[in-house]
């Protein structure tokens, strides 16, 4: 065995869980479109999935691939299939194990129960439709004994570099702005810190117990979106009352006719509109690990953002 491990996509997933392997003293290969994606002392180079051969090339030797690249979300039920139809394929020819970075969607609307791996897979639109039948033919070819297959559900994700959660968050709040939620923002609801995700990932990976089934990695207690912008709103420095907005069913309808990113997302307003609590017992359980602490994320997430504003503002580069 090598101790290569092999990342297909360098957004925030991909680069947290580059930065936990290395940490553990593993060689990561991190692959990418543009191949600028960009983790310290780990090798990024340019690969499109649908060059068979280039894939192979960049698979070779791998010990195990991680599954963390998606297309836009308006395009999931055209690209998104074949996309890791590619990547597991090209896993199997490689003798590689493959981790799966997927979500909840699967689950469906729990309409308040608490969801954990055991709980009943009700998909309701395309997309959570999707992700199941992707999910289910992924562990059919470990049962098949193609590969070893573990697969990690996180809850929504926020923190740094996640801009499509996080930036309308804590750069507004920074900006002392409104910040921007989806659905009702006075129930509970789980959230998955990035950097928590990709170290489940990496120690699905690199452990002998997580293969051949879905996993939930550690979670946030569940908050209320309000909860959550008001500690965002005093850690980003602000005085007063938190400024917080939400696209409602009721805004949201309007602007899909014109958005085409709001439209797609209006089948998930069902999980922001009931209490969304996860249990990630089993994970922690399992390998001993628990969340990072919410104050400490949220302080960790604020600190990322201002330095990017800052970068932003003088044009120098930001040191990590």
């Amino acid at each position: 065995m090598t101790d290569l491990h092999v990342i297909v996509g360098a957004g925030a997933l991909g680069r947290a869980v580059a930065r936990e392997l290395v940490s553990r003293g593993i060689r990561v290969r991190l692959l990418s479109r543009s191949g600028r994606g960009h983790v310290d002392r780990a090798e990024s180079i340019a690969v499109d999935v649908a060059d068979a051969s280039a894939l192979d090339a960049a698979f070779a030797g791998a010990a195990v691939i991680y599954q963390c690249a998606q297309p836009e979300y308006v395009k999931w039920q055209v690209e998104f299939p074949l996309l890791q139809t590619r990547i597991l394929d090209a896993a199997v020819r490689a003798g590689a194990d493959l981790v799966i970075g997927d979500n909840l969607y699967a689950y469906g609307d729990p309409d308040g129960a608490v969801i954990s791996e055991s709980s009943p897979e009700k998909a309701l639109g395309k997309r959570s439709r999707l992700r199941k039948q992707m999910a289910e033919s992924a562990l059919e070819a470990h049962r098949a004994g193609r590969l070893r297959v573990a697969i990690s559900r996180p809850s929504d994700y926020y923190g740094p570099g996640h801009d499509q959660s996080s930036k309308g968050i804590f750069v507004n709040a920074l900006r002392g702005k409104s910040m921007q939620f989806f659905g009702r923002i006075d129930l509970p609801h789980s959230y998955s810190y990035i950097p928590d995700a990709g170290r489940a990932m990496a120690i699905l990976g690199t452990s002998d117990l997580g293969w051949g089934r879905v996993w939930i990695p550690p979670a946030q207690p569940a908050i209320t979106p309000a909860e959550f912008g008001a500690k965002v709103w005093t850690a980003a420095g602000q005085q007063g009352k938190p400024k917080l907005s939400a696209i409602t069913r009721t805004l949201a309808a309007p602007l899909a006719l014109f958005v085409p990113i709001v439209k797609a997302l209006i089948e998930t307003l069902p999980h922001f509109e009931h209490p969304y609590v996860v249990d990630s017992s089993a994970f922690e359980q399992t390998f001993g690990v628990t969340a990072t602490p919410l104050d400490e994320t949220i302080a960790d997430t604020i600190e990322w953002y201002s330095r990017q504003t800052e970068h932003t503002k003088t044009g120098q580069p930001v040191v990590r």
